[in-house]
């Protein structure tokens, strides 16, 4: 930093003697000084403000400059025929060799990154369809639910797999326990899958980043390179993808904005799996797994019944229903709502008690 300090000192100074020497203004020795110096100073002042500014732009502006320069010049030459003598001549004369290059140059300024090497290429890159890159995380790739949004057709352009996602994966595969191991072996079996499908492209990508140590930062950095979205059911990598400016695409939230919709007052066929943690509170899960706290349902339990929507809450992991058992002979207050449970589910959750039937109770 020292020697910008210097070299800015020793450039005032030259211009000063220069003007001391010249003596532009006269005989007056501190006038030529001062205007030597106010020069300088002006020149190290603009170069001041252009110290953060990329090259790619400067160059932009010092081209756009110079093709403004010569577009006027060539206007002026155009226009020999008229009088020079005229002072209205003479100022458009002089407002044309400066109003182009100005325009020039904040135009090329301003548009200073097309000049960056990989637009240039891309200038000269045979035109063709954009393509639209899906980068696979390695959980979603365990999930397995990416092959069926593959299947529909729900998910366009180009399925990328990084080489260091399949190392992950391997590494999972060969893992000495059991249900790792079974993972592994299930996301291998995924993408042996989705590269089966027809109209469906897989890339197998080796872009690798040395410097970078966690495969969810390489998934993001490789995001940047390809100008494409990860594909994720992880929320971590979703929310530091999201700071860094990435696009990704959550199967999970995916699931949860399909979940079907239900309001108070509507009526639904489900079957009571289990008991609930309050008294008298009989669980149901729809096919999708959203969890169903039916009120006066305990002595349901293993039986398809009809109930009565109370309430439904959105939480973080999902949408909870909360409903009432409508005993045989009761008033039903809405049309009968078709929405078959799954005796067979799995997902496991205990619910809040139903603010509605503790009032009731």
């Amino acid at each position: 930093m020292d020697w910008f300090i210097v070299a800015r000192l020793s450039f005032i100074a030259a211009v000063a003697v220069s003007a001391l020497l010249l003596k532009p203004l006269g005989a007056d020795l501190l006038s030529n000084i001062a205007l030597g110096g106010g020069l300088a100073l002006l020149a190290v002042t603009f170069e001041w403000m252009l110290r953060k500014t990329a090259v790619t732009h400067m160059l932009g502006a010092f081209l756009g400059g110079a093709v403004g320069l010569l577009l006027a010049k060539g206007i002026s030459e155009a226009l020999f025929w008229i009088d020079h003598g005229d002072q209205r001549v003479a100022f458009m004369h002089g407002f044309i060799l400066l109003v182009f290059p100005y325009i020039g140059a904040v135009v090329g300024g301003r548009k200073g990154e097309w000049l960056e090497p990989s637009r240039l290429i891309a200038l000269f890159r045979a035109a063709g369809p954009e393509r639209h890159y899906k980068i696979l995380d390695t959980s979603v790739v365990i999930d397995g639910r990416i092959a069926d949004l593959c299947e529909t057709g729900f998910i366009d352009g180009a399925m990328v797999i990084p080489q260091f996602v399949l190392k992950e994966l391997q590494l999972v595969a060969d893992s000495s326990d059991s249900i790792k191991r079974n993972r592994g072996r299930r996301g291998l079996d995924i993408l042996q899958k989705i590269q089966k499908m027809s109209g469906v492209e897989v890339v197998i990508s080796d872009v690798d980043f040395p410097e970078v140590k966690e495969v969810d930062l390489k998934l993001i950095e490789l995001a940047r390179t390809l100008t494409g979205k990860i594909v994720t059911n992880d929320f971590n990598l979703n929310k530091v993808a999201q700071l860094r400016g990435v696009s990704v695409l959550n199967i999970n939230d995916l699931a949860n904005a399909l979940k079907p919709v239900v309001l108070p007052g509507e009526v639904m066929k489900v079957f009571i799996l289990k008991e609930g943690k309050e008294y008298s509170q009989g669980v149901a899960y729809l096919d999708d797994g959203t969890m169903v706290v039916v009120d006066n349902a305990r002595k349901m339990i293993s039986k398809t019944i009809d109930i009565v929507v109370t309430s439904v809450l959105q939480t973080t992991a999902g949408k909870m229903i909360f409903g009432r058992y409508l005993e045989p002979g009761g008033s039903q207050v809405a049309a009968p709502r078709a929405a078959p449970a799954s005796p067979g589910s799995s997902v496991q959750a205990v619910a809040p008690p139903s603010p509605i039937a503790a009032k009731e109770r």
